[in-house]
């Protein structure tokens, strides 16, 4: 008998983004309710879904386990993680909204630019930039939860608000410039 097509696709990597988009509900859930202790459980959650998104992919170029499923949900996930939970944060007045605008722009831009260097067989990776953008923004995600149970890290919240929207900005110009023949 042989193997299911699937599976050879639910490689290691790909299970740990399957399980970043399977906590996205969740961290919505602990988010949103109102129990002793839900703001600690939220940023243990969303630690543990930004944890998968290091693993899967230092793991599938360890394992040789790159595939075309992975480059596909691995940045949606990170999408789908950080908008919902910055929706939930903007909505709870936690988190002004602009900054959700510029952090929601850039992503579609990237991912814009991506879509189009693919039809032309070009994959645009990570950058410095782009790591850089994705570490300050889980930091500031984790903060501006954490904050309100603990109102003394406000001020280490908001300077990670101001330097995640800095390296969100600078990121997607740094990929703009770097993939400029696809834009012009």
């Amino acid at each position: 008998m042989t193997a299911l097509p699937f599976k050879r696709h639910l490689t290691l990597p790909n299970q740990l983004t399957i399980l970043r988009l399977l906590l996205v509900p969740i961290i919505g859930y602990t988010l949103s309710a109102t129990w002793a202790y839900h703001d600690q459980v939220s940023v243990a959650v969303y630690a543990t879904a930004a944890a998968t998104d290091t693993l899967d992919g230092r793991i599938a170029r360890r394992r040789k386990q790159v595939s075309e499923l992975g480059k596909f949900l691995d940045p949606l996930a990170d999408k789908v993680l950080v908008i919902t939970v910055l929706a939930i944060l903007v909505g709870q007045a936690v988190v002004p909204f602009w900054v959700v605008v510029v952090i929601f722009t850039r992503e579609f831009v990237v991912t814009g630019l991506r879509f189009v260097a693919a039809g032309q067989g070009v994959v645009v990776g990570a950058t410095p930039w782009g790591k850089s953008k994705t570490a300050t923004q889980n930091v500031m995600i984790m903060l501006l939860i954490l904050e309100q149970p603990y109102p003394v890290l406000h001020v280490a919240a908001t300077v990670f608000v101001v330097l995640a929207v800095i390296t969100t900005v600078l990121s997607g110009l740094d990929y703009l410039w770097r993939y400029r023949r696809f834009v012009i």
